[in-house]
């Protein structure tokens, strides 16, 4: 049975005359006539009583029709969201994100997104840069926006974003004092650490800002979201060096200062699955990419 069956014997049910039906489908009497037959014959039951003066359902023919009609409508559907989803203006993105892009734009710029795209259908997940990875990997994830440009060559990526990282301080911490601080400054403070199962990039670049400056941390605590170091801090727990974008999570009992020199930057990129392109990614990734060079020339 092959939808082009269907839509003929629909037409033919409507005109119960083959003359009209065959104009209205733009074609000969006779090939409608062969495709009524192959359709009956698929079926296994005579769909049409036929003689000189009319051509009328059987009620197998009564039943078929109902359900051609609503075949026919969902194939229509199915079409149109193919073709929609084809030209990026409607289906699903699944996007995974580390906790320290909500303070780098990403809300605003999935606002807009989807402000313009209303028929997309957008599903988020907290995850660190590990899972995230991984999720692409097995195709649960359109889209990540991760901490370490270490990828398996299945996965693209773009960088976004490189920042410094600031101290993270109790706000009535002696160091909280000082406009700005030096990496020694931290030395015999008790660390709070970004894990390294969660990001052994950021884990190794916290540890070798410190090595640089001649000390290994005392690191008392070890935890997988950039807002739960800041929460630990807030709650005088230790310290901890962030990423700069983490000052906009307005968690009370947290300051931060800035390093008087340049160290290791703290780096967001979008990463996705190699293989056919994406339109919905891609414009999303477009959108994000904008918003933080906004944010960054603000």
């Amino acid at each position: 049975m092959e939808l082009r069956h269907l839509r003929y014997f629909s037409v033919l049910a409507e005109e119960l005359h083959f003359g009209r039906a065959a104009r209205r489908l733009s074609i000969s009497q006779p090939p409608l006539s062969v495709a009524i037959r192959q359709l009956e014959e698929s079926v296994g039951a005579r769909l049409f009583e036929r003689n000189s003066k009319e051509v009328r359902l059987t009620h197998a023919g009564e039943a078929l029709r109902i359900s051609a009609r609503r075949l026919l409508l969902q194939a229509e559907e199915a079409a149109l969201e193919a073709r929609d989803v084809a030209a990026g203006s409607a289906g699903r993105l699944r996007i995974g994100f580390v906790g320290a892009m909500l303070y780098r734009g990403l809300p605003q710029a999935l606002r807009a997104f989807q402000a313009r795209h209303p028929a997309v259908r957008i599903t988020l997940a907290e995850l660190n840069s590990g899972v995230q990875i991984a999720e692409l990997l097995h195709d649960r994830l359109d889209l990540g926006f991760v901490h370490t440009s270490r990828m398996p060559p299945e996965l693209q990526h773009r960088l976004l974003l490189s920042e410094p990282f600031v101290c993270c301080l109790p706000a009535g911490h002696a160091l909280a004092r000082k406009r700005v601080l030096a990496p020694a400054d931290l030395r015999n403070q008790p660390f709070v650490l970004f894990s390294r199962e969660a990001s052994p990039d950021y884990h190794e670049r916290i540890l070798s800002i410190c090595a640089d400056a001649g000390f290994l941390p005392e690191v008392r605590h070890e935890v997988r979201h950039w807002l739960a170091v800041v929460s630990l801090v807030s709650q005088g727990m230790g310290v901890a060096l962030v990423p700069q974008a983490m000052r906009h999570s307005a968690l009370r009992g947290a300051v931060f200062r800035p390093l008087d020199r340049a160290v290791a930057q703290s780096e967001a990129h979008g990463v996705w699955r190699s293989g056919p392109p994406n339109v919905l990614a891609e414009r999303l990734l477009q959108g994000v990419a904008e918003s933080l060079a906004a944010e960054a020339a603000s």
